[in-house]
C-alpha cells in the first residue's frame, strides 16, 4: 500500500465559456483565480486555475473552457460530485447566496453524518458545499467573509457500474474504506491534506458518461515532490496500470493512468506551485504560457483568448 499520497491536488473539468465560468468562481462562489494560462494540448483554449490564496494543493478547481462545447451527459465512469469543504453553520448563508445569484440546481442534503448543500454550475457541472471542522486558510472576498469562505476540496465522489476494482485500488494508493451508506462507500487518506475523502457510488443500471461541458476531465492526487511521485508511478506500474511518463505542467508534475472504472486519475507533486512565474500578490493576473507556446502569444490573444473581465 503506498503511503506517498496525501489527497486530491486538483480537479480538472470542462466548460464552454471562460466568462462565466471565471464570473461564477470568482464572483459567485468566492475563489480566487490563482492561474490564467493555456491548454498545454490545445493553446488556443485557457486553462484557468481558482483556488486559495496561494494554489494550495487540494483547493485548486481548474477548467478548460473550449467555446461553445456541447454540454456532457451524466452516468458511470465519471466524477460526479465535487465536493467542498465550508465551516459549521454556513448553509443558511450560501444557500441565500445562490438562490439570490439565480444558481440553479439548489438542494439540502445530509450523508455521512454531514450536512451538504447541492448546485449546478453554469455547464450543468455537480457540486456541493459540506459543513466540516477544517482549519485550513481561506481566500476571501466578493461578499464571503471568513466564517463562510471555502476551505478548499472536500470530496470527490465516482459514479461506477462497478466499484470493485476501484475500491481496490483506492486501498492500494492509501485510502482506507471509512464508511457505508447505501449504494455510496466513502474513502479517505488517514491524516490526508485536508481534501482527502472519495466516495464511489455504484449504479449497476446506469448507461455510461458522454464527457462535454460540465464534466469533470480528470482528478488529480497529490505527492510531495518528484521522487515521490516516481515512487507511486513505479508502484502502479508493477501492479499492471499504464502509467504515462512524467510529464512538466510548470506549476506541478504529472503522471496520468485510467483507472478500471473509467475515471482518469493524475498523481501531481505540490511542488514548485503558481507563484514560480507570478508574485503572490498577483497570482492569476496575466496570462502565462508554457514556453513551447510561447512564441504563439500574439496570435493566440488576437483570434482566440477572448479577454475575461474581471
Amino acid at each position: 500500500m503506498l503511503k506517498q499520497i496525501q489527497g486530491l491536488h486538483h480537479v480538472t473539468s470542462l466548460a464552454s465559456n471562460a466568462q462565466s465560468n471565471n464570473d461564477f468562481f470568482t464572483k459567485t462562489l468566492g475563489l480566487r483565480r490563482v492561474k490564467k494560462t493555456v491548454n498545454f494540448d490545445a493553446p488556443n483554449v485557457y486553462h484557468l486555475y481558482y483556488g486559495d490564496e496561494v494554489g494550495t494543493p487540494g483547493s485548486v478547481m481548474t477548467y478548460f473552457p473550449f467555446p461553445g462545447a456541447r454540454r456532457g451527459s451524466r452516468g458511470v465512469g465519471e466524477v460526479g460530485v465535487t465536493g467542498f469543504t465550508i465551516p459549521k453553520g454556513a448553509i443558511p448563508f450560501w444557500k441565500e447566496r445562490l438562490s439570490s445569484l439565480g444558481i440553479s440546481g439548489i438542494s439540502e442534503k445530509s450523508s455521512f453524518g454531514e450536512d451538504r448543500l447541492h448546485f449546478l454550475g453554469p455547464d450543468g457541472d455537480q457540486f456541493a458545499l459540506i459543513e466540516s471542522a477544517d482549519d485550513r486558510a481561506p481566500w476571501t472576498g466578493n461578499g464571503v467573509s471568513e466564517e463562510e469562505a471555502i476551505r478548499g476540496f472536500h470530496s470527490a465522489s465516482m459514479r461506477l457500474r462497478d466499484g470493485g476494482a476501484s475500491a481496490e485500488l483506492l486501498k492500494f494508493m492509501g485510502y482506507e474504506e471509512v464508511d457505508k451508506q447505501g449504494a455510496t462507500t466513502r474513502f479517505a487518506v488517514p491524516g490526508g491534506n485536508g481534501a482527502h475523502v472519495i466516495d464511489i457510488e455504484v449504479l449497476h443500471g446506469a448507461g455510461t458518461a458522454d464527457q462535454g461541458a460540465g464534466s469533470v476531465h480528470h482528478i488529480a492526487f497529490a505527492v510531495d515532490n518528484r521522487e515521490k511521485q516516481l515512487e507511486v508511478r513505479k508502484a502502479l506500474m508493477d501492479t499492471g496500470y499504464q502509467v504515462t511518463p512524467v510529464i512538466d505542467r510548470d506549476y506541478f508534475w504529472a503522471i496520468y493512468f485510467q483507472t478500471p472504472g473509467g475515471v482518469l486519475f493524475e498523481v501531481a507533486t505540490n511542488e514548485p506551485g503558481f507563484d514560480r512565474d507570478e508574485d503572490t500578490a498577483h497570482l492569476g493576473e496575466a496570462l502565462k504560457l508554457p514556453t513551447q507556446h510561447a512564441h504563439l502569444r500574439e496570435v493566440l490573444e488576437s483570434k482566440y483568448l477572448e479577454p475575461i473581465r474581471d
